[in-house]
């Protein structure tokens, strides 16, 4: 099965065929860096790593542009808050926002341009817009005309008519139609501005992804992402702006991502939800946020509600579990021999986690094949049992495919016995348990048992899955984890 996308615009799956066969242009609404990044913010950034992945795994040569908006009434706003520059509070969060993108382990960008760099071009546009008879300028603002676009809409399937229903019409307004947006907004006292031939200013918010994504991969492009609270206004007028500028179509394939959600809740600072991905993150870790998003579909909204994130932590444990499992089989003075019968099987499974991917990237059909080979693997394969060449290998193929699998997700790539420590010790935290006085009654059962006291030690394993621990005794010792 050839790859296919759901096209926002067509409202409906399209075989995926790029513009230059073999090559794919890709551009990603990024932040506006103006405070750190809510765990909304980052699903874009976490999907896109995957379909950027796949689309290469596929064997497409992929520039991928992802943008930092750094003008923008909400860093003006930060500015003046906290005393300092506009240039100054974007270059602070691009940091932070930087520092975020590293910790989640996900791929840079072929490239992340700013609007601070991009200003000849995006009045080169707003001029060019100008010459065509599609924008207007008026008192030192220069403002979209909508009526000049007569496809309007075609994005967000509304139309210019009923949008004017309810519109207030201020006498003083600089528009000719309540609905025409602004291109360039002329100076005021206390922001950063440009010179321009229509006075000092700065862009507007769409024409800036317009001239960015123009400047980088041409007047056409393959795929632009983004998220679903994007496609209207800004998609709507990255169309107009692009299509009234070149005469051509501007985006073959429009993808955008769901929303996240708390408990059924959206997140909105009147109910006090909005959670920046740092925060997330520092409480639990980069792989469950990972995981959470990708292992729902993305045009589904993603609930990270309690539940959501102790299901996850269980999958996590599942697969890492399964990866410390292979790496005890996988021992320097042990050759592995290959199991053609046992490749067939991760074979087949990889065969469906293509279709799965290649069906618009249904990850949660794929996250199941995995979950498939985990349940053979486990059920084959047990610590203490004696370890061969034909174990070995089949626990260097098990680990092969699920790192592989990883590593289009960037998942399942950290050290699996230290990320099974570390999601433990976050549980224990949470348990207000501490690690010392689990050990100290594994290390009590583990003398009992010698000693032949069972019915200590059966005590002692009650006492133990009464705290939520799960004990595992095989012939090197016994096993301790959080019980998930």
């Amino acid at each position: 099965m050839s790859l296919v996308v759901y096209n926002s615009q067509s409202k409906k799956k399209e075989k995926f065929e790029p513009l230059v066969p073999g090559q794919v242009k890709m551009y990603c609404c990024g932040p506006t860096v103006y405070d750190l990044l809510h765990v909304g913010n980052f699903r874009g950034a976490i999907f896109y790593n995957l379909v950027r992945n796949w689309l290469e795994k596929s064997g497409y040569q992929v520039q991928m542009i992802y943008n930092y908006t750094d003008v923008d009434d909400k860093i003006i706003n930060r500015a003046n808050q906290d005393g300092l520059s506009s240039d100054e509070v974007a270059r602070k969060y691009i940091i932070e926002f930087e520092k975020d993108f590293n910790r989640l382990g996900l791929r840079q960008h072929s490239l992340n341009p700013k609007v601070t760099e991009t200003m000849p071009e995006i009045i080169q546009m707003i001029q060019d817009l100008i010459a065509k008879g599609k924008a207007y300028a008026v008192g030192g603002d220069v403002n979209y005309s909508i009526p000049s676009f007569s496809e309007y809409g075609k994005l967000s399937h509304r139309k210019p008519e009923d949008m004017m229903v309810g519109v207030r019409i201020d006498k003083d307004e600089k528009k000719k139609s309540p609905l025409d947006f602004a291109l360039w907004k002329g100076s005021k006292e206390g922001e950063p501005s440009w010179p321009s031939p229509w006075g000092p200013g700065r862009p507007g918010w769409h024409i800036e992804c317009s001239a960015m994504a123009k400047k980088h991969l041409g007047e056409q492009i393959d795929i632009h992402g983004g998220g679903m609270d994007l496609i209207f206004p800004h998609h709507e007028n990255e169309i107009a702006q692009s299509e009234g500028c070149s005469g051509r179509h501007y985006v073959k394939y429009w993808m955008h991502n769901n929303m996240i959600e708390f408990g059924g809740a959206k997140m909105s600072k009147s109910l006090g939800n909005v959670r920046t991905g740092r925060a997330f993150m520092d409480e639990y870790n980069p792989e469950i946020l990972k995981y959470l998003i990708l292992s729902v579909h993305y045009r589904s909204v993603s609930d990270l509600s309690e539940q959501s994130v102790e299901n996850a932590i269980k999958g996590l444990s599942r697969i890492y579990s399964s990866l410390a499992l292979a790496d005890y089989f996988i021992k320097p003075d042990v050759t592995p021999s290959a199991d053609p019968k046992y490749e067939a099987t991760l074979q087949e499974a990889w065969n469906k986690i293509t279709e799965a991917l290649n069906d618009d990237f249904n990850t949660p059909e794929a996250f199941a094949q995995v979950f498939e080979v985990v349940r053979g693997f486990n059920s084959q394969m047990k610590r203490g049992m004696k370890n061969n060449p034909a174990v070995s290998g089949k626990a260097v193929a098990f680990k092969k495919f699920v790192v592989d699998f990883g590593g289009l997700m960037s998942l399942f790539q950290e050290n699996p016995t230290h990320f099974l420590k570390t999601l433990d010790d976050m549980l224990l935290n949470k348990m207000n348990v501490k690690r010392d006085d689990v050990d100290k009654i594994v290390q009590e059962r583990t003398q009992v048992r010698a000693n032949k006291d069972f019915k200590r030690s059966d005590e002692l394993r009650d006492q133990l899955t009464k705290m939520g621990i799960s004990v595992s005794d095989t012939p090197e010792g016994s096993f301790w984890e959080v019980t998930k």
